[in-house]
């Protein structure tokens, strides 16, 4: 059993577009009602309306797949594959059937609950009879005596609206940066620091984050800003989070993105002498996620015992805000534990190694060679979002940390901070190419001849600092 479950992750590995037992998924039910982030595996289950369904169907799905609660004939429910073309009906086909002789308008209806004649022992009769999710809609369309009277936009928001209930769907979504940060966004947004999709997308272009480059993070973002960025160094370049003090920020979201051993650990021997380490930078060059205190990382930096003083007090300030934040952000995971009580997210296949090499899990201590060779030649990009610390404290101790040259993108929720960060930066000569973006999105409903921005989005995404490092030494 467990040779087979290790060929299918490694098969899925392989195909990525196929989920497997053990990974993360999103589910998004009934086109955005509800969007649950869940574990699959054979015993995980999940409520539906009031059915408790199993995911077992969705393992070996391609993502993508939309499934449709079904009742067996035990009255048993299930998840089964549904073909949305199979239904013809779509409220976005409907406008261009509606001819002038077929307009008509619901003032003469009056809702007073005798419209339906089908009764909810009707209905249970009907289940326990075997009868799908669409033939009780078909039933209760049949059954309604104001159904043919309605517009044919009122009666496709009528069938949809049963088809919820009685039929729900359930779409199998890859959790990847745009779709956890959607779905926290307009579930939990204080969880993100109200990071819009946006605005991730904007901090990440700014900082440009691309393959090989060495990213120094700053994540109070519940490891959504980790991941955004290990997912677009695809597993070719190094991310490195830091914290003030010794309690390292949570970072409970990166295990969602289903990273393989590709980018969450790389091997690297300790055997390796000082005076080899430059020389061998390619074994090092992609180190995965890891950790590293601020006071590690500028122990040898001018001045830097005076600003780790300085952090003293906010680094006490910072142990009790993670306390607050360090409980599970994910919004409803499904998460059967293994029999030794640890869940492991990253199923990777691991190649065999020599003994003097030791394997790095995401968000382990990065190592003491890793970061001299850091030290010595600087990060390519700094992110910041710590909406709880003070900017300008926290971008004086780390722009230092750059190499010369270096991009850097820092998020806020308000302005003030950004404005008087950008103001001292200018004053120091720390930096040019100075700017406050206010990133701005607006999402449109297209439907035929209702085309218009949405009724209900968001007006705010934040604000973004970005500039590049220079030498300030002269």
């Amino acid at each position: 059993m467990s040779e087979n479950i290790h060929q299918i992750q490694s098969d899925c590995i392989q195909n990525s577009r196929v989920t497997w037992e053990g990974c993360s998924v999103l589910l998004d039910i009934n086109d955005g009602d509800r969007l649950v982030f869940a574990r699959l595996s054979a015993g995980a289950k999940l409520k539906i309306g009031n059915k408790n369904c199993s995911l077992q169907p969705l393992i070996g799905c391609a993502f993508g797949s939309v499934f449709r609660v079904e009742t067996g004939t035990g009255g048993e429910p299930y998840l089964s594959i549904f073909n949305p073309s199979v239904k013809g009906n779509n409220i976005q086909d409907i406008g261009d059937c509606q001819t002038a002789d077929e307009l008509r308008d619901n003032r003469v209806l009056i809702d007073d609950n005798k419209a339906q004649s089908l009764t909810g022992e009707d209905i249970n009769e009907m289940r326990r009879q075997g009868a799908t999710g669409d033939e009780i809609v078909e039933a209760l369309i049949a059954n309604s005596s104001t159904f043919e009277k309605k517009t044919l936009f009122s009666q496709e928001k009528y069938r949809i609206k049963k088809q919820k209930k009685y039929a729900p769907k359930v779409l199998l979504r890859r959790p990847f940066a745009r779709s956890i940060c959607e779905a926290y966004f307009k579930k939990y947004p204080s969880r993100i620091g109200f990071l819009r999709v946006d605005a991730l997308s904007l901090l990440l272009s700014m900082a440009n984050v691309s393959a090989n480059s060495d990213v120094l993070l700053v994540d109070m973002l519940g490891g959504l800003l980790t991941g955004a960025v290990a997912e677009r160094l695809g597993g070719v370049g190094s991310v490195c989070n830091t914290y003030l003090g010794s309690t390292p920020y949570p970072m409970d979201i990166v295990r969602i993105f289903n990273f393989n051993n590709e980018i969450c650990k790389r091997y690297f021997s300790n055997q390796i002498p000082s005076y080899k380490v430059c020389s061998l930078w390619g074994m090092f060059e992609n180190q995965g996620i890891v950790r590293s205190s601020l006071d590690d990382l500028s122990s040898t930096q001018n001045g830097s015992q005076e600003q780790i003083a300085e952090h003293k007090d906010s680094g006490n300030m910072k142990s009790s805000i993670s306390d607050q934040i360090s409980s599970p952000v994910s919004m409803e995971e499904i998460s059967i534990a293994p029999e030794n009580g640890i869940s492991d997210f990253s199923h990777a296949t691991i190649s065999p190694v020599t003994k003097s090499c030791r394997s790095l899990k995401a968000g382990e201590k990065a190592q003491p060679e890793v970061i001299k060779l850091w030290k010595e030649n600087g990060f390519t990009s700094l992110i910041i979002a710590a909406p709880d610390l003070n900017t300008w404290r926290l971008v004086k101790d780390l722009l230092p940390l750059l190499s010369n040259s270096a991009p850097f993108a820092i998020y806020h929720q308000h302005l003030q901070p950004l404005a008087i960060c950008m103001h001292k930066l200018q004053i120091e000569k720390m930096a040019i190419g100075l700017q406050i973006s206010e990133p701005w999105l607006r999402e449109y409903q297209i439907l035929p001849s209702r085309t218009h921005p949405c009724m209900q989005m968001s007006a705010f995404g934040g604000y973004i600092l970005s500039g590049i490092k220079i030498n300030s030494s002269n």
